[in-house]
């Protein structure tokens, strides 16, 4: 009888490797957390780019409508390292969906929530921890052009205006002192005015715009358009891709004053941005849901 060891070579220089470098927990820790490191470096460098450059803040904008449930940090990395990226998913996941990862594809990291700790000043915190991703693109899935149905213009439009925080009135020309053409945000009235006539892009875009104002003044205690007209803007230029709405002629201008930022605050105002395009696009879409809620049951009928 021949035992396995007895046809195995020995390699002493393996066995030797083996025994003196036994699994350690320490290092392995130690090696997490530099990883955890350098993708919060990483975050903070591309904010700064974010907040300084306006093709830069374009492309961010761009991830975060078609990953609008992800954090402003994972949409910043993804900004960073797979602008185009439209589905992610770690490498187990692509292959238990039948379509593995191609050779030599490199991963991106993410953050994702752990377990939960308590801090010394007794508050709970949530421990981040690296996931590596893929997106389709890197995998054996053909990439197909999905054409996404879009709801008619009337049916999309009110979405956009249910549950509006304000009063709505069409008018045939926009009076104020600054140089605004289609909608304007009446903070004193609280109402939003929109000029009449105009094709939907060009009043989805403006309307979008100004009810966001509208929000961002009811947060606040106090309100000032210019400080808040930028979030609006970019809240706008989310919805806008996020439902259809042709964007190419949105001008997206970061303003100067981000020059003196530091990444928190850019971050901040990131933050601010995201939640405020996810309460709307969450509006629109519950809007959207029970508007064809009649036609569905019609149909059975």
């Amino acid at each position: 009888m021949v035992e396995i060891e007895d046809i195995i070579p020995t390699n002493e220089k393996t066995d030797t490797a083996v025994a003196s470098k036994p699994y350690d927990k320490l290092q392995w820790a130690q090696g997490k957390q530099q990883e955890r490191q350098a993708v919060y470096s990483l975050i903070d460098k591309v904010a700064m780019a974010v907040g300084r450059d306006s093709h830069m803040c374009r492309t961010y904008l761009d991830v975060q409508s078609r990953f609008n449930l992800y954090s402003i940090g994972n949409a910043l990395i993804i900004t960073d390292q797979s602008p185009k990226a439209t589905v992610l998913k770690d490498f187990d996941a692509w292959k238990e969906a039948g379509t593995p990862v191609k050779k030599n594809e490199k991963s991106m990291m993410i953050l994702e929530p752990g377990e939960k700790y308590s801090r010394e000043d007794g508050s709970v915190g949530t421990s981040m921890n690296i996931k590596h991703v893929f997106d389709i693109s890197q995998t054996s899935a053909e990439l197909q052009q999905v054409k996404i149905e879009q709801p008619d213009e009337r049916v999309l439009l009110k979405a956009l205006i249910s549950k509006a925080p304000v009063s709505i009135e069409a008018t045939d020309e926009i009076e104020t002192s600054e140089n605004i053409k289609n909608a304007y945000y009446d903070h004193d009235h609280e109402i939003v005015y929109v000029k009449r006539n105009l094709d939907t892009p060009e009043l989805f875009r403006a309307l979008s715009k100004e009810l966001a104002l509208a929000d961002f003044a009811a947060q606040a205690p106090e309100y000032s358009r210019s400080t808040k007209h930028f979030k609006a803007l970019c809240v706008s230029y989310i919805l806008c891709n996020k439902f259809g709405i042709d964007t190419k002629d949105m001008e997206i201008r970061v303003p100067a004053t981000y020059s003196t930022k530091e990444a928190q605050d850019i971050r901040a105002d990131l933050t601010e941005i995201r939640a405020e395009a996810a309460d709307m696009i969450f509006r629109m879409s519950k809007s959207l849901e029970q508007q064809k809620a009649p036609k569905s049951k019609e149909h059975e009928r």
